[in-house]
């Protein structure tokens, strides 16, 4: 239900839906990345044709123009395409130059043999949700970084994250200019959100993003701008139980956050898994039930690669001793193709 509201905020119920991001002091110096994606969020057939592309050709991209022929579409969208496949973990640079499909790409996209060449799968949209969203511990797409990991309001409003961002972005060495920051907030968000006409249609000229079917940010309300009389939309991130998020997808999900940002221990905690920095809990917005409730089945599984603990005074996750870390074909559970 959308509520109005003619003050600062709209202040929704929150029980569950929000809590505050744990402060990681192991984090380390990062260099945002601002732009890139030539204000194109990715379309649903960019990243099928790309690997299509790739994997017949590493040096698809190499010339802007050929590329333009071959899949049908501008200079910029050639080099947004080319941003959102590396950025989605679906292309990595080829020894030679040029790119080559990863291993999640051949998994997932290969027409004869992949898992879901077309994204059909809901399970696909959420590890290409997590891939992005962790892509790179370094150099982070600032929009994601900051408001999947930093933001700590229940809701999600545009003028209000602007001012946040340019706080963020001023300590940057070069500083983007504030249009960058517009239109870098404005890829992100309707990356979940579709993009609609006045008359609440979806434009045909403007497909959306695949990952708006997650429905990870949600429509909640509007509010009046600070000394305005303009209105502005309300989202919020949809904080609950996401059942599509599997216990294999989330088993892949702590794997893949444990090697990137806790390599080096032997343990984590609950917390860790559930509110730290680019973890599992965080990037999906689980709530803690529902974190439990994964590494519980995760570790009922006694050939599984994890094993959970919880007693009175301590909750952590082992690694099992001689077990393969899960497979991309694991994260889809039984049935999946290996």
């Amino acid at each position: 239900m959308l509520m109005r509201w003619d003050g600062d905020w709209l202040h929704l119920p929150t029980i569950d839906r929000y809590r505050r991001p744990q402060h990681d002091e192991r984090l380390q110096e990062m260099n945002y990345r601002f732009s890139g994606h030539e204000t194109f969020p990715c379309r649903y057939a960019w990243l099928p044709k790309a690997f299509a592309a790739i994997e017949a050709d590493h040096s698809a991209f190499a010339d802007e123009e050929k590329a333009m022929i071959r899949l049908g579409v501008g200079k910029n969208m050639v080099r947004a395409i080319r941003f959102w496949m590396v950025e989605m973990s679906v292309a990595i640079k080829h020894a030679d130059g040029g790119y080559q499909p990863t291993d999640f790409a051949n998994a997932v996209f290969n027409r004869k043999k992949g898992i879901d060449p077309f994204l059909q799968d809901i399970r696909t949209l959420w590890l290409l949700h997590w891939k992005l969203s962790t892509h790179s511990v370094e150099e982070p797409l600032f929009a994601w970084d900051f408001l999947i990991n930093q933001w700590q309001s229940p809701e999600i409003c545009r003028s209000s994250v602007l001012q946040a961002f340019r706080r963020a972005a001023d300590k940057e060495n070069r500083p983007p200019s504030g249009v960058t920051l517009e239109q870098h907030f404005d890829t992100f968000l309707h990356t979940y959100v579709p993009t609609r006409s006045r008359k609440g249609n979806i434009q045909e000229d403007n497909l959306d993003c695949p990952l708006v079917e997650l429905e990870f940010i949600n429509l909640v309300g509007e509010r009046r701008i600070d000394g305005a009389e303009k209105r502005e939309p309300i989202y919020a991130f949809r904080m609950e139980d996401k059942p599509d998020i599997t216990p294999e997808l989330f088993a892949y999900a702590l794997d893949d956050y444990w090697k990137k940002r806790r390599s080096s221990e032997r343990t984590l905690t609950f917390k860790d898994v559930t509110f730290a920095h680019g973890s599992p809990g965080q990037v999906f917005k689980l709530p803690e039930r529902a974190v439990r409730q994964r590494l519980e089945l995760i570790s009922s599984d006694s050939s599984g690669p994890f094993r959970y603990q919880e007693s009175a005074t301590q909750q952590q996750i082992s690694r099992r001793e001689g077990v393969a870390a899960p497979s991309i074909a694991a994260a889809y559970g039984e049935g999946a193709p290996c």
